[in-house]
Order: C-alpha cells, then sequence, then structure tokens
C-alpha cells in the first residue's frame, strides 16, 4: 500500500459528528490499493471493554483517491480510534502519531473523540433541506406597479444594457406567487431591494429603505406574509463587503477627508480619497471605485450592520440572507453575524456567496450554506456536450462531496444560471434536451436546488448582462413544455425523501462514454437515476436486488432479471426508478 495516500485528521470533514449520537470518520487511501478498511474503536478510560471494529464502506473514488468512511455510536459520547487497512497479504494502522506495520498499543497515540457536544454539531435549519429555491432580480421579474418606475425605463422585454432599468417590483413578485405555488418551489431568494443607483442594487446607499422603485416596507411585509400563507420562505440578499459610493459615511469621508468620524469605516489608503486613472486609493469590490470596502472589523461597522441584519429579520420576518462576496469579509464578522440573526429567528437560512471550497465557512460557527458553483461548472460542463466520459464527471463530483461532511452536503445551495453567469439554456447550445438532462441531475443530486426566474420557461442569455433579461410572461412565447417538466422534476424532489437526505453514490460511471448511474438511498427510499449523455441508444445494465422498482416519471413497473437491471435509453435520455424499503 501506498503509504503517502493515506491521509485520516481530526478535522470537519474527515471526523465529525452527524447528530447527538453519531460520529463520522472518513479515510482515504490511493485508488484501487486498499481491499478492505476498518475502523477500530474503543474508549480510552476501558478500552477493552468498550473495544468495536467497523467496518468502513468504500463512498466514494476520483482520480488519485478512494474515500472511506464508517459512523459510530460510542456509548459514553467519547472514544479514541484508529484505522487497520489490508491488501492481499499486507495489513497497515493508522494512527494519530503516524502508520505502523503491527498494531500499536491502545489508547495512547490514537485518535480521540474526547466528547459529542450537541451546541457544536453543524445545524443548519431543518426547512432548508426541503426546500427548493428561486431566485429573482426585482427589477426583471414583473412590473406590478409603474407609478414608482425610475425615471428612463425602458419598455419590457428589451434587451437589457448594463444601466437599464425595466420597471420590476416586489408588486409584481406579489401578483405572480400563483407561478410559484404552482411551479412547486417553497423558497425564494431576491437579490438586493434595499436603495441603491444601479439596477442590480449590489451598491447600498440605505440599508434600512426598501428602493423606491421596488416599493416600501410595507410592501415586503405583504410580500413575505403571502409567501408565509403558500408555505414559501423568503431570503435577501444582504452586500455588507461594500457599499455605494453615495453610502452617506463614504461620502462624509469624501467631504472631510482626515477629519471625518466615519475614516474608520473603510479601508483608506491616503488622502485625498480619490480614485486615480482609475485606480481607486481605498479598498473596493475589486477596483470599481463606487463601491468602496466596509471595514466590518471596526465596532462601529460591525454593530452597525450586526443591527441591519437582525433588524429585517423583526420587522418583516425574512427566513434568511444570502451573504454577497462573503469569502472577502472577516471570520469573525461571520461569527458575530450568526450569533445576531439566529437569536433574531433560530431558523434563518444563511448563505455565503463563495465560488471555491466553502469549508472555512461551515463548520457550523458562520455558515449554514454556500452557493455550489463548482457543482455548477461540473453539471453545466458534462451536460452541454458529450466529449466527457460517466468516469471523468463522476469522480470530480466524487472529490467535490468529499470536501465537506454528509450534513453539509446536503443543504449546500446548487443553481444552474444565476444573475452572474451565462444561463443554462445558453450553455447547453439550446438543446433542450441537454438542459433537461442537467435539470434532473440538480434535482436529484444532494443539496438544495435552486431555479433562477425565467428558466423554467426556457429563457436563455450569455454572460452579463445578457442573463439578466426581463421574464416572459405571455403564454405564447414561454416554453410549456417545459415548464410542465420542471413542476414535475420539482414535485418527484418532494415527493421522495432521500432526495432531500439519503446517501449519494454512483453506481456506475463508464470509462469511454458519457452513461452514468447513480442512487440516493436512506432507510425507506431507494431512487436510482440512469442517464445516457451520448448521441446513441445504449442499453445499461446493473446488479439490483429484486424489489418492486418503477419509473418515478410514468409510474409503470420495472422488472428485475435476475437480481439485473437491464435499461434502454435514447440518445440523451434518462430514467428515474424509485422503491420503497
Amino acid at each position: 500500500m501506498l503509504k503517502e495516500s493515506l491521509h485520516h485528521s481530526y478535522d470537519k470533514k474527515w471526523a465529525y459528528a452527524s447528530d447527538r449520537d453519531t460520529f463520522c470518520l472518513r479515510l482515504r487511501s490511493k485508488r484501487n490499493d486498499v481491499e478492505e478498511a476498518f475502523a477500530i474503536t474503543g474508549d480510552k478510560y476501558d478500552w477493552d471493554n468498550n473495544y468495536r471494529e467497523l467496518q468502513m464502506e468504500k463512498i466514494a473514488a476520483d482520480q488519485l483517491y478512494d474515500y472511506w468512511e464508517a459512523a459510530i455510536q460510542p456509548e459514553h459520547k467519547r472514544f479514541s480510534y484508529g484505522f487497520r487497512l489490508r491488501s492481499g497479504e499486507e495489513t497497515l494502522w493508522l494512527i494519530e502519531t503516524g502508520i505502523y506495520g503491527e498494531q500499536p498499543t491502545p489508547p495512547g497515540g490514537y485518535f480521540e473523540v474526547p466528547f459529542i457536544h450537541e451546541i457544536d454539531l453543524f445545524d443548519a435549519p431543518e426547512w432548508a433541506r426541503n426546500a427548493v429555491f428561486y431566485q429573482i432580480m426585482p427589477d426583471r421579474f414583473a412590473n406590478g406597479d409603474p407609478d414608482n418606475d425610475p425615471e428612463g425605463v425602458q419598455p419590457w422585454g428589451e434587451p437589457p444594457s448594463g444601466d437599464s432599468h425595466f420597471g420590476g417590483d416586489l408588486q409584481g413578485i406579489i401578483d405572480h406567487l400563483d407561478h410559484l405555488s404552482d411551479l412547486g418551489v417553497n423558497a425564494v431568494y431576491l437579490t438586493p431591494i434595499f436603495t441603491a443607483p444601479t439596477n442590480h442594487k449590489y451598491d447600498t446607499v440605505d440599508y434600512k429603505q426598501i428602493d423606491p422603485q421596488f416599493g416600501d416596507t410595507e410592501l415586503l411585509k405583504k410580500l413575505v406574509q403571502s409567501c408565509h400563507e403558500r408555505e414559501i420562505r423568503v431570503v435577501l440578499d444582504a452586500v455588507f463587503n461594500h457599499t455605494s459610493e453615495q453610502f452617506p459615511p463614504f461620502q462624509d469621508v469624501l467631504e472631510h477627508g482626515e477629519n471625518s468620524k466615519y475614516k474608520d469605516w473603510f479601508h483608506l489608503h491616503g488622502f485625498p480619497v480619490e480614485v486615480k486613472d482609475g485606480i481607486p486609493n481605498y479598498a473596493a469590490f475589486g477596483f470599481f471605485g463606487n463601491m468602496p470596502k466596509l471595514n466590518t472589523a471596526n465596532p462601529e461597522v460591525k454593530q452597525y450592520l450586526l443591527d441591519i441584519a437582525a433588524y429585517w429579520i423583526k420587522e418583516v420576518d425574512i427566513d434568511g440572507w444570502r451573504l454577497d462576496v462573503a469569502n472577502e469579509i472577516d471570520h469573525t464578522f461571520w461569527r458575530d453575524f450568526r450569533r445576531a440573526v439566529k437569536a433574531a429567528k433560530p431558523d434563518t437560512f444563511i448563505i455565503g456567496e463563495v465560488w471555491g471550497n466553502s469549508l472555512h465557512w461551515l463548520h457550523g460557527d458562520q455558515f449554514d450554506s454556500a452557493m455550489n458553483y463548482p457543482v455548477t461548472n461540473q453539471i453545466l460542463d458534462f451536460f452541454s456536450s458529450s466529449d466527457r466520459r460517466g468516469s471523468d464527471f463522476a469522480e470530480e463530483i466524487n472529490k467535490l462531496l468529499m470536501r465537506y461532511p454528509q450534513q453539509t452536503n446536503e443543504v449546500m445551495f446548487n443553481l444552474l444560471s444565476s444573475h452572474d453567469i451565462p444561463r443554462a439554456a445558453t450553455r447547453m447550445g439550446g438543446n433542450k434536451q441537454r438542459l433537461k438532462q442537467s435539470v434532473v441531475f440538480m434535482m436529484t443530486y444532494t443539496g438544495v436546488p435552486c431555479i433562477y426566474y425565467g428558466d423554467e420557461i426556457g429563457l436563455d442569455g450569455d454572460n452579463d448582462p445578457d442573463c439578466r433579461k426581463c421574464m416572459e410572461w405571455h403564454p405564447d412565447m414561454q416554453d410549456r413544455e417545459l415548464y410542465d417538466f420542471y413542476k414535475m422534476v420539482i414535485a418527484l424532489r418532494k415527493e421522495f425523501g432521500t432526495l432531500q437526505n439519503g446517501r449519494f453514490r454512483f453506481l456506475h460511471a463508464d470509462n469511454e462514454i458519457g452513461t452514468i448511474i447513480y442512487e440516493r438511498l436512506n432507510g425507506m427510499q431507494h431512487v436510482t437515476v440512469w442517464m445516457n449523455n451520448t448521441e446513441d441508444t445504449v442499453l445499461l445494465k446493473h446488479p439490483m436486488k429484486a424489489g418492486d422498482w418503477r419509473d418515478a416519471m410514468t409510474g409503470e413497473d420495472v422488472p428485475t432479471n435476475e437480481e439485473q437491471l437491464q435499461i434502454e435509453l435514447e440518445p440523451l435520455g434518462f430514467r428515474i426508478l424509485c422503491r420503497d424499503i
């Protein structure tokens, strides 16, 4: 066995409590190098009488490594542990102090779980696991009140530019809640709605005022209440990394310079505060001088923003915050942010915008979730053509799954489109069947799916601003067949609990063509998804225990043949099979 590839450490993705009684252990080894792995455990105060061996299951593999997992429920909520690995006639033991050819005498030098404390558990809101989100840019969704349109509003549906306004507002969202209810979504995420000069509102001027072109606080209350009556949760966008240059404290800095009482609210590099040759002499979002960066380590700034976060929860009963540019704000701020919003409403859902590995923010002390763009990229790359092998896709997805503990993966924020990337329909080259495949994967994959407004009726769009087109409301201009497909798959997601909390595992991933089979499994339901991402008809086979398999989309029975399922799939075809356990 290649010792250099063996890895375990006592941190949140390799060793973690999944609930108050259960602790999960993960181990990494070289791909196809280890035949068996066992977790060997005992109580450090009485090892012999509490000794257990747990056979580990190989749960995932990527290009280089296999990943093993076992779960233990220690009687006294504490235990010490190590690992025994076998390949052929060779056996190795891995403990905290190193790798050995003979078993070290326990418990000295073994890994240790001193105690499972409930207060330390990763504790995302339960409702989030069952959510199907719908993202809305208010200016582009629906114009419900032309009287509050901003000056120079463009006719609805014209091609957008970076500075165009179309008059969408909160009343427009209220007017179309039937659309959301009929579609089946049960949570909405609104991009910023507070006073700002741009159409996107990511440059806040007043955090305590709804932008007049969208409505006012009373209208937001009405929207939230109307959504709650339909059992739809509401998440708002918080832009705490930066503000607009029109933000009053920054204007004070521009006017009074070193004498401004707000000079420590920002990261200033000199006076006078200015933009020279396109580069500001202060920290900003990117190099955009019109969006100065806040100093969130400043106690006054921190308290100001925490008060804002709690205010909107208490004032209008929102259900969560999506946090813009979250990775550019200090961790201490986010820990205090979590305490503030959870005190205001314990089941508030906190979603961070982090485009890469988000584990630093997902230890249970900061965010509940993060926008899962790494998975987005893999889905779009795989299903947009038939060039990639199923094994390549499975390895990349497995690698991403191993970034986080299971309960974290269950609430990661999955998406195919957003206001920051081209729409999925465009990424699929306008091929509706490819789009459907990607939707099926997102809806049956582990995590919380989110639909970007208009994707469900065929809206396309390239990079910003094209991906921010107006919603199309005329029925003749909507793809109603695609809408019905979204509606059906959302209903399946909500029907099968295993799609929210079941284990995800690839059963087949072809190393020559783009075919895959994967499962979602819990103690009550078993769902398998069969996908053919090729231009040819294929016959997929996989050993399956005999049972009452049925097609989840049609309800028809699917017979097993000598403990084996055989499914013929048309080009770009897929089937979702299910059975009760």
